[in-house]
């Protein structure tokens, strides 16, 4: 049996793509990616992640949202920039909560629970991503469930559906030697 399918086998109760069915949680775990492309348009898993997160948060099935991303230099900020674009979308800026240091989602899903209180929440974006995030929660004793974000067509993903099959590989070897997150650091009150 191959890790990816064991992976997707291992959390598919716990994904959802109807907001009428998915239970609620007082926190959406929001996974970073880049605003835009190298081609300078906009990323499509970005804009359909900020569309998920903005439709939980209307249908009152999360109160809070953590977006948690790469800001490893100052010209790349992936949390900030969806932070405006959600206050865009008429979510109060006082509803979410920033994680600068969710470098990759192993960093992003412990430092929820280990920095940001956590240990129930609901993860948003691409079905692979948060199979693979999912993964993780479960295998760290968190109760989480995911919220499908619109996927993007093969041939424009294609290249990070490649990358996801290396990334969950990596993710096994990451639980095998009991990788940390990059950082940890002072708890944060989400309330």
């Amino acid at each position: 049996m191959s890790i990816d399918y064991y992976v997707s086998k291992q959390t598919s109760e716990k994904i959802y793509t109807q907001v009428n069915k998915i239970p609620p949680n007082k926190v959406g775990l929001l996974l970073g990616t880049s605003k835009y492309l190298s081609s300078g348009h906009i990323n499509l898993y970005y804009k359909y992640r900020i569309e998920a997160a903005t439709k939980l948060y209307r249908s009152g099935k999360i109160k809070f949202i953590l977006i948690s991303g790469d800001n490893g230099s100052k010209s790349y900020n992936e949390p900030e920039l969806m932070k405006q674009d959600l206050i865009e979308n008429n979510i109060p800026e006082a509803n979410i909560f920033l994680d600068y240091a969710g470098f990759r989602t192993l960093d992003s899903v412990l430092r929820a629970q280990k920095i940001f209180g956590q240990n129930t929440f609901t993860v948003i974006s691409q079905e692979f991503h948060n199979e693979r995030a999912l993964y993780l929660a479960q295998y760290f004793n968190i109760e989480a469930v995911a919220f499908n974000a619109k996927d993007v067509k093969l041939n424009y993903g294609l290249k990070t559906q490649l990358r996801e099959k290396l990334a969950r590989c990596k993710m096994m070897l990451d639980l095998l030697f009991k990788v940390e997150p990059k950082y940890l650091g002072d708890p944060i009150k989400i309330e």
